[in-house]
């Protein structure tokens, strides 16, 4: 059965379990899923007795909500389809990375498989979303890079960027007025005592200037290569 086949929330639902699962290893929750989604506990609970009646997950009363192989299958498809649209609108449309969140959000649902096969080979088959979130392949496969949240990784020296969370579109564009890019290779050091802050600086900039919490927290690096 091919993702379409889905209702529209049963594909929104799925694909936020399986994001709560792409960078974190805690159990997924009901609770969480309610966070995430911004919806009320309750109705989130009755989603979820329905999608594990529809064989799309598996939950214990009480305890933690997973995937079924064919439920993730149908997430991967949904990632698949909203970061291929991102990347198409940033690339071939000339949408800022800021903008192009709530479009894909949109058009993910209205897309068919064929189209989103199109779009991918336009664009060459592209790794990596506008905020270097992995696109899964055409047959579920997806490689997560190695990468952790700033906000861990601390004053370590030089370090690049992975992965920019696209949560908050104002953040985004803060980035990029400072040249913090997916790509771009930072300096970062220890910000001024009691600040919660790290002093960052994109290199040969010459300029720094320090993040707080909000800002590290978005951030996935890994070391700068030699």
């Amino acid at each position: 059965m091919s993702v379409s086949e889905l209702s529209a929330s049963a594909q929104n639902y799925v694909k936020a379990i399986w994001g709560l699962t792409e960078w974190s290893g805690d159990p997924v929750t009901p609770t969480l899923i309610a966070q995430r989604m911004d919806l009320k506990l309750s109705s989130v609970s009755d989603a979820v007795r329905r999608l594990a009646d529809q064989g799309l997950l598996t939950h214990a009363r009480y305890g933690s909500v997973e995937l079924t192989d064919s439920g993730r299958g149908h997430a991967l498809e949904m990632v698949r389809r909203h970061r291929l649209i991102e990347t198409f609108l940033v690339e071939t449309l000339g949408y800022r990375w800021d903008q192009v969140h709530d479009e894909a959000e949109t058009l993910e649902h209205a897309v068919s498989d064929f189209m989103v096969e199109r779009i991918d080979e336009v664009l060459g088959r592209p790794a990596r979303d506008p905020h270097g979130d992995p696109i899964p392949a055409a047959d579920g496969t997806v490689s997560i890079p190695e990468a952790r949240r700033l906000t861990e990784v601390g004053a370590a020296g030089r370090l690049i960027v992975e992965r920019i969370s696209d949560a908050d579109p104002a953040l985004l564009r803060f980035f990029e007025a400072r040249g913090v890019g997916v790509g771009a290779v930072l300096e970062v050091g220890e910000g001024a005592p009691f600040s919660d802050s790290l002093e960052v600086s994109v290199e040969d900039s010459g300029d720094s200037a320090p993040l707080g919490r909000s800002a590290t927290d978005a951030l996935y690096v890994s070391a700068a290569p030699v």
